[in-house]
C-alpha cells in the first residue's frame, strides 16, 4: 500500500464536521453558547452550497442540531467532547494503485497535549467512527498529531511545526526523522518543511503550540499563502517575517522554491483575551469554491478575498464571520474535514 494525501484543491466527496456540545469552551453564558452553535452551522451552510456536509452531533445535541442544520446537512451521532473536527477526526488518504480505495489516517488525539481544560477522551474515537461510516481503510498511528498541524501539496510535500510534532506532551520520543517517516507512511509526504513556530496566540492556555494551518498553506504545487502581520505592535510582525526568510530558503518535493503570497492580517490586534491570531490562511477549498474567514473588516475581508481568488482560479470565494470560532481556538479550517474522491 502507498497512501497519498490529495491536496485539499482535489475533488471532495463530502466535507466532515462535528457539532458543538456544552463544555468548557462553548461560552459562559447562554449568549455565548449560542454565537458558537450559530458559526458552526453558518459554515456548515456555507460548504453545504458546494458539496455534501455530513456532521457529527452527540447525543445531547440531536434535537439543537436538528433545528438549526436542517435538511441540507447529514447528521451522523455519536458521542463527543471537543467539536474540531479537522484535529480529532481522520485525515482522508487515497492510494493511487487501487483505485476506488479510500483510507484514513487515525492519529493519536490528546486534546492537543492533554491540557487540563481539555476533554478529549471521547472525540479522540471519531477517527475510527468516521473511517467506519464511509467504509475507509483504517491506518492507525501512535503519533498523537492533528489534522491543523499538517498541509500537504498532493506532490510529496508536508508543512509541518517543530512544536506541535515535536511538542513532549504529544510526542515525548520523537524527533525529526521519526515523525518524517510516519508522514510517508501515512500520507505518502517524503519532504517536510518544518516551521519553528506558529502565531503568538497558538501559545496560550487554549492554544495548539502551533498549528500550521493559521500560519501557511499551499494552494498550488510551488506556491504558498502566508499570514502576514504587517502591524510592529502586534508580536506577529516578527514571527511572519521570520517564518517569511525561511520559507524563502525552502523547496518542495519538486526541488522548487516556493512562490510566497502573503495573505494580510486583518487590522484588529487585539480581543478581551490579548493579541489576536486572526487569519485568512485558515480556509476552506471546497468543490468550486472556498469558504473564507471573516473578521467584520470589510476592507480586509475583501483584500483577501481577491487573494484567494487569484490563488484559487476558478472557485468562487464566500466569505463567513469567524470571529466566534476563533474566540474559541481555531477557525474555518479547523472545524472541517475534507473526504476526497476516490478515483473509480
Amino acid at each position: 500500500m502507498a497512501w497519498r494525501m490529495p491536496a485539499e484543491t482535489a475533488p471532495h466527496e463530502r466535507t466532515w464536521m462535528a457539532f458543538p456540545r456544552e463544555g468548557r469552551t462553548l461560552g459562559e453564558s447562554a449568549a455565548e453558547r449560542e454565537e458558537a452553535y450559530a458559526a458552526w452551522s453558518d459554515v456548515a451552510h456555507a460548504v453545504a452550497e458546494f458539496e455534501p456536509v455530513s456532521m457529527v452531533v452527540d447525543p445531547s445535541e440531536s434535537d439543537r442540531a436538528a433545528r438549526m442544520l436542517g435538511s441540507a446537512i447529514e447528521v451522523r451521532e455519536a458521542p463527543l467532547d471537543e467539536y474540531w473536527m479537522r484535529d480529532m477526526g481522520p485525515t482522508f488518504v487515497v492510494d493511487d494503485d487501487r483505485p476506488g480505495v479510500l483510507g484514513a489516517v487515525d492519529w493519536t488525539f490528546n486534546g492537543w497535549g492533554a491540557p487540563g481544560w481539555a476533554d478529549w477522551r471521547l472525540s479522540a474515537e471519531i477517527g475510527r467512527f468516521v473511517a467506519d461510516e464511509v467504509g475507509a481503510e483504517l491506518v492507525s498511528s501512535l503519533l498523537v498529531n492533528e489534522g491543523g498541524g499538517i498541509h500537504v501539496d498532493g506532490e510529496g510535500t508536508v508543512l509541518l511545526t517543530e512544536t506541535v510534532q515535536l511538542d513532549p506532551r504529544r510526542n515525548p520520543f520523537a524527533d525529526r526523522a521519526r515523525v518524517e517517516a510516519e508522514m510517508v507512511r501515512t500520507i505518502g509526504a517524503a519532504h517536510a518543511v518544518w516551521l519553528p513556530r506558529g502565531l503568538t496566540r497558538d501559545y496560550d492556555a487554549f492554544g495548539t503550540n502551533g498549528h500550521v494551518d493559521i500560519v501557511a498553506t499551499i494552494p498550488s504545487p510551488g506556491r504558498l499563502l502566508l499570514h502576514a502581520q504587517r502591524d510592529a505592535g502586534h508580536p506577529d510582525a516578527a514571527v511572519t517575517a521570520e517564518l517569511r526568510a525561511l520559507l524563502a530558503e525552502q523547496t518542495d518535493a519538486a526541488g522548487r522554491r516556493f512562490d510566497i503570497v502573503e495573505l494580510p492580517a486583518p487590522e484588529t490586534l487585539r480581543d478581551d483575551e490579548g493579541f489576536v491570531d486572526w487569519s485568512y490562511v485558515n480556509h476552506l477549498v471546497v468543490n468550486g469554491g472556498v469558504i473564507a474567514c471573516g473578521f467584520g473588516e470589510e476592507r480586509a475581508d475583501a483584500v483577501a478575498r481577491g487573494i484567494l481568488e487569484d490563488a484559487y482560479p476558478g472557485r468562487k470565494v464566500v466569505t463567513v464571520d469567524a470571529r466566534a470560532i476563533f474566540a474559541r481556538g481555531g477557525g474555518i479550517h479547523c472545524i472541517t474535514q475534507q473526504q476526497p474522491k476516490a478515483a473509480s
